[in-house]
């Protein structure tokens, strides 16, 4: 067997490989983004997920065929990520073609970039070939490029047929493979061991199955071939594992260092690296695309990989923040193929700090919930499985961590009812998740955009567009030539005035008239296609397609979104001088009353924050700038400093707004909607509310112009009613306010002073139910209305009255938290009392966390319902 061949980095994998089928015909296409614009799928899993329409025959590609390395995210087999094979993120090469080129172009081509000297150049005896078990084409077809027969083996349907479900595309595929040698087990191809390793798969997708189980040909057929980059990385460095190759193996080495440990040198630790190495750059891609942490969806999966990539940190001993120190690696290895990771470095630093700490903190809530479940357990009895999965569901706590912590205790898990449990939610999940790469997003608007072209807008300088013509009339998803009065439809042009909506900014509304029809316009939509589709109601007459029609927006509302829209841009552009760079656009609402903007940041503005934001953008305003337009190439904008929207994407033309001096304009986007023509048109800049709507991501909700001027007269409007109702000129509303609320304050000390001073009933009667512990006597008790702080009051009149030896654990409700405290005399803690162990043990009972020392603990808490289950915990704990 010849050992003898070239090594090759991935770097040098990838550009060869593409250029190779460039060569070829095969037109180059960028990777798409992680978020696919297939609705039907969660995140983009293969290469051929850009190119579904092509295969669907909706559209047609003018070349021979595609290819493109594409970045990819697949969790199906998460728990088996850290072994030798599984990724997460990977990259898949590939080359696609539509019926513009055959199976026997495609497996020689296949045979020349493997041997061919100049590209990859592996050992022909150490290539296996299998094919489908009736595929007797394709090894006909491998053995003409000079394999031997006996290097190709047939299989059967499960293992070298492709299918896009029960019914529709399906044919076979082969799969090439490398002999490793016999130091890997393993007898043939295609089993289980990793003597022969799968690299390369060609689907030739040349059948439609139907439901009664023929299988007549597809009207052309099609080529999907798919190479996953980090194995083939893993072969050209003579390396026999995914995580062997050059970038893997170098975030590998970021682990080593941050551990003080060696691969290679222990399972457990070897898994956990692997498991690093590939959820960094999982998380940090995912974050490069646009996707932000949060508790569905592929925000879920984000925060799933996130924080078991912080758990495996923990086991080796890496604590607080280090997954950005990945991040900057990734960076590092793959910015030049990949720039939005560099573009987006300060959000993913940002998001990923965030979540570390985040999910540090509830790691400690989950150990002190689980601490608590443990402590009701009788010797030798297991822990619920129900109990660990809500720990593993609600916290994320993981249960390797919560068998690890509960065998310490001297307790097992029950791992039979976990299972079950984390089964019935597999099941939900696929249920609920997308079933495989081809979905069911066809609709009339994909089969519209191969057959017509694109509307051009023409409402950038004109609100009405004369004889334009109906191209299509849609409805009720379907195409019709004509719509009678009455009739809900939508209408596409093929030039028009109206702002399709998208980019946040609403739709016009308006009419379409024809000299025998009119449409009321209520909206109009950007559709698949580059259509805008004009949605209304036919009010009058019967509109036909082919008919030229004049297209009316409705200009006081159009004038009142230009301003809220050129708005949104300055109101970026403040919060990134104000907050930091990490801040992002991560949505936006523009209509004719209001906007609204999301972004990305990691606490709430503070008063002092939003002024000065407020503030910048009106200083804007009042210094009349002019908005001005510039059409530019996409490459020419980004070198200008024009902010591109997160996770947007843009042709290779693109429209430049900026606001301020040329030289040094306050803000400059890449946009393509309307906006005023001077910031004088806003009149007053006003924020009205600032929140969270998840995690990571604010909104400001703002008025302009008639907006602002509304607002403001609500406002005096309910100062004056507070004023009657004050008995106050609005002027004093203040100081009246101000008055009113050191009078409670006072008011509430001397309750409190009742409550924990030296004559209080609640304290005297808690003293009074004492439980003798023998070396030292125990109060219990709940205290409601009693801060956190004055807990500790409390506690030095109990101390005092009692005069000996004792300790306390007291509780209490105020304005709907919960304090707990828990405290000893230093004979208490020399007799074995632990305030500390104590609180650590409850608070997870009223929704909290904390500790403290033997001597003194407190926590808080958002759950009052579970004060007196505390109370009763705790006394169980001390043995009251």
């Amino acid at each position: 067997m010849s050992t003898d061949y070239k090594t090759m980095t991935t770097a040098e994998i990838r550009e060869d490989y593409l250029r190779f089928f460039e060569s070829k015909g095969c037109r180059l296409y960028p990777s798409s983004s992680l978020v696919p614009e297939d609705p039907s799928l969660l995140l983009t899993n293969a290469g051929m997920n850009q190119f579904k329409e092509y295969y669907q025959g909706t559209k047609t590609m003018r070349e021979i065929g595609a290819t493109s390395c594409q970045k990819c995210l697949r969790t199906n087999d998460i728990d088996n990520i850290g072994d030798s094979r599984h990724l997460s993120f990977f990259e898949m090469l590939g080359n696609f073609s539509f019926g513009g080129y055959t199976k026997a172009d495609a497996i020689a081509w296949a045979w020349e970039f493997i041997t061919a000297a100049e590209h990859l150049g592996l050992p022909k005896d150490r290539l296996y070939m299998t094919v489908f078990e009736d595929d007797d084409e394709a090894i006909e077809l491998w053995h003409a490029q000079g394999v031997a027969y006996d290097h190709i083996s047939r299989l059967g349907e499960e293992d070298n047929f492709w299918a896009a479900g029960p019914t529709g595309p399906c044919g076979p595929c082969s799969e090439i493979y490398f002999d490793q040698g016999p130091a890997f087990e393993g007898e043939r191809p295609g089993d289980d061991g990793e003597r022969y390793l799968e690299f390369w798969n060609l689907v030739f997708t040349q059948y439609d199955r139907q439901e009664d189980g023929s299988m007549p040909e597809l009207p052309h057929r099609n080529i999907d071939t798919g190479m996953g980059l980090e194995r083939i990385a893993a072969i050209m460095q003579h390396e026999g594992s995914n995580y062997e190759g050059d970038v893997l193996r170098t975030l590998i080495g970021v682990g080593e260092q941050l551990a003080g440990v060696r691969y290679r040198e222990g399972a457990a630790t070897d898994t956990s690296l692997r498991i690093l190495a590939d959820h960094s750059r999982a998380v940090t891609f995912m974050i490069g695309d646009g996707i932000l942490p949060s508790n569905e969806g592929r925000g879920y999966v984000l925060r799933r990989l996130l924080r078991r990539a912080v758990y495996h940190g923990r086991l080796m001993g890496v604590h607080g923040s280090f997954l950005p120190t990945y991040a900057h690696e990734v960076t590092r290895l793959m910015a030049d193929v990949y720039p939005q990771l560099v573009e987006n470095q300060a959000l993913i630093d940002g998001i990923i700090s965030a979540e570390e700490e985040r999910f540090g903190a509830t790691l400690d809530a989950g150990e002190g919930n689980l601490t608590a479940a443990l402590g009701r357990l009788d010797a030798g009895e297991a822990l619920s499985g129900e109990v660990a999965f809500r720990l593993h569901d609600t916290y994320g706590f993981p249960i390797d961590l919560t068998r690890e912590i509960a065998a310490a205790a001297g307790h097992e898990v029950d791992m039979a009812a976990f299972d079950g449990a984390m089964a019935k939610q597999r099941e939900r999940a696929r249920q609920a998740a997308n079933r495989d790469a081809w979905g069911a997003s066809n609709n009339v608007w994909v089969s519209l955009s191969d057959r017509l072209g694109e509307t051009e807008f023409c409402g950038y300088d004109e609100d009405t567009v004369e004889g334009a013509r109906v191209l299509a009339i849609v409805r009720d998803g379907s195409e019709v030539d004509v719509a009678c009065r009455g009739e809900h439809v939508e209408v596409v042009l093929d030039r028009t005035s109206f702002y399709g909506e998208m980019g946040g900014q609403q739709g016009d509304s308006g009419k379409l008239v024809c000299e025998d029809a009119t449409l009321a316009v209520s909206d109009a939509k950007h559709r698949d296609g580059g259509f805008v589709s004009h949605v209304g109601e036919v009010t009058a007459g019967e509109l036909r397609v082919g008919e030229s029609v004049r297209a009316v927006i409705d200009h006081g509302r159009r004038e009142l979104i230009r301003r809220n829209h050129t708005a949104t841009h300055l109101l970026d552009a403040a919060l990134k001088r104000v907050l930091g760079d990490h801040v992002s656009q991560a949505g936006s609402l523009v209509g004719p009353s209001r906007l609204r903007f999301d972004f990305t940041h990691f606490e709430a503005m503070s008063a002092e924050e939003m002024a000065r934001v407020e503030g910048m953008v009106n200083a804007e305003i009042f210094a009349a700038e002019p908005v001005v337009t510039t059409v530019m190439g996409i490459e020419e904008a980004k070198a200008s400093g024009a902010v591109a929207l997160f996770g947007e994407k843009y042709g290779d033309v693109v429209r430049v707004v900026s606001t301020g001096a040329s030289d040094e304009p306050f803000s400059r986007e890449l946009c393509g909607g309307t906006h005023a023509r001077n910031t004088a048109e806003l009149g007053l800049f006003k924020i009205v509310s600032e929140g969270s709507v998840g995690s990571n991501v604010r909104r400001l909700e703002a008025v302009t112009s008639m907006g602002a001027i509304e607002y403001l007269d609500e406002r005096l409007a309910q100062i004056d009613q507070v004023a009657a109702g004050l008995r106050c000129r609005p002027s004093d509303v203040a100081a009246r306010v101000e008055q009113l609320k050191a009078e409670k304050a006072e008011t509430e000390h001397k309750l409190r002073a009742a409550l924990t001073g030296g004559s209080s009933n609640a304290v005297a009667d808690a003293i009074a139910s004492a439980i003798d512990r023998g070396a030292y006597r125990l109060v219990l008790a709940r205290l409601d209305g009693v801060s956190g702080k004055e807990l500790r009051s409390a506690w030095d009149s109990v101390r005092d009255r009692l005069g000996v030896d004792c300790a306390c654990v007291l509780a209490s409700e105020s304005d709907g938290k919960v304090g707990l405290l828990a405290a000893g005399t230093d004979g208490a803690v020399s007799a074995g009392f632990s305030a500390g162990d104590i609180i650590r043990s409850v608070a997870g009972l009223v929704g909290g966390r904390g500790g403290g020392k033997p001597a003194m603990a407190q926590a808080g808490g958002s759950d009052p319902s579970g004060i007196d289950a505390a109370l009763e915990e705790a006394g169980r704990l001390l043995g009251a």
